[in-house]
Formats: C-alpha cells, sequence, structure tokens
C-alpha cells in the first residue's frame, strides 16, 4: 500500500515505533515468501519474557534452521499450494466464506478516503493480511501523509482488523505446514490481541476526581 500522493513522516513515540514494527515484520513475511534479507532480519530477532517476546525468539530460534528453499516452500503449501493453500488469508473469505466479497468493496472505500492506493507491483486484492497489517503500521507512523491520531488507527482497527485477523493467525498458528510460520501465527494472535485491549481502554470512564 502506498499514499496517492506523497506522504510525510511524523514523529512518533517509542512505543507507537514498536507498534508499527511488528505490523511491519507481519506484513513483510505475509506478503511474499521470505528471502534472504528477511530471514536475516527475523533471524536476529530477540525477545523478552512475555508472550509477544517468547514467540519473536521462538520465531528466530526457527528461522535460523530453516533454509530459503525451505521457507519458500512453506509459503507456498500454506497460502498457495494447488489451486489454493491451506489458509485464505482475505478478509473477505473469513468474514463472509467467499473472496471479493463486501468487506473488500467496504475497505477499498475506507483506502480512498484515507488517500491509500495500492501498489502497482501488487496483485493481491487490498483485504490481504499483509496489506492490513501495511496499512496499520503507515496510519501509525504517518506515512500516508495523516495525522497519527489514535482514533483513525481505531476505527480502521475495528472496522477492518479485529473481526477476522485474530482467527487468520489463530489458523495460522495451527495450520499442519506451518513451521517457520507457527510462530508467527502466535505473534500475530498475541498481538491482535493486544491491539484489541489497548483500543477497548479508550472506552473505559475516567474516574472521577476524589
Amino acid at each position: 500500500m502506498q499514499p496517492s500522493e506523497s506522504g510525510t513522516h511524523n514523529f512518533i513515540a517509542e512505543e507507537e515505533t514498536l507498534r508499527a514494527q511488528v505490523y511491519a515484520l507481519l506484513a513483510r513475511l505475509l506478503a511474499t515468501p521470505p528471502g534472504t534479507d528477511t530471514l536475516a532480519l527475523v533471524r536476529g530477532l530477540s525477545g523478552d519474557e512475555s508472550e509477544l517476546g517468547r514467540a519473536l525468539t521462538t520465531l528466530a530460534s526457527v528461522a535460523r534452521r530453516v533454509s530459503g528453499e525451505e521457507a519458500a516452500n512453506e509459503f507456498q503449501d500454506l497460502f498457495y499450494g494447488v489451486g489454493h493453500g491451506e489458509l485464505q488469508p482475505y478478509a473477505s473469505y473469513y468474514l463472509t466464506g467467499f473472496l471479493y466479497e463486501r468487506p473488500l468493496a467496504n475497505l477499498r472505500g475506507d483506502l480512498l478516503e484515507l488517500g491509500v492506493v495500492r501498489r502497482t507491483d501488487v496483485h493481491e486484492p487490498e483485504d490481504h493480511i499483509a496489506a492490513i497489517c501495511e496499512t496499520m503500521a503507515g496510519l501509525i507512523t504517518g506515512k500516508f501523509g495523516l495525522s497519527t491520531d489514535l482514533p483513525r488507527q481505531r476505527k480502521f482497527f475495528e472496522r477492518h482488523v479485529v473481526g477476522w485477523a485474530p482467527r487468520f493467525f489463530e489458523d495460522l498458528e495451527r495450520a499442519k505446514s506451518a513451521r517457520l510460520y507457527m510462530p508467527v501465527g502466535t505473534i500475530g494472535r498475541v498481538f491482535m490481541e493486544i491491539e484489541r485491549v489497548a483500543f477497548s481502554m479508550d472506552d473505559a470512564p475516567a474516574e472521577s476526581a476524589a
């Protein structure tokens, strides 16, 4: 995904940068088979003792034991296969059971309002999980020339992410073909819950002053 006009980047806090980096990592791993550069990046990851941190550490450990050919074959089996892969990484499929349905049309309308267009070298529809994650990363960093306000991020998350992406990542975590991508599923599942809880806190009533 890219801005329809030249976007500008805003200064953002460290925690927001970390959020954007997780979305960008998921987008990179789910858009195309991981090449040499991506595998090198993943092999260098490390995490803390949180559930998300442990999943990052596991991903790095698995990546060190997987060759580029093995990673590419796994990606093929998961997302393409013969006819189609083990998983269908599209919002329309998860929400309706079919591709190119109303969720894609709704997403395209919202992307148009945001001034975001699909890159010419990308042939997947905009409701592919990689494009969704890339868009969230861009909304956080201001890549699309928009202010990085939480209400805009929350609206996009609630309309186009939380209703299906957690189930996709759970399915990826349990997929028969997933070795390298099993911890990717864990990262996505845990991170989606972190995001859901964080956005829901905006609804919590402020404590009244004593």
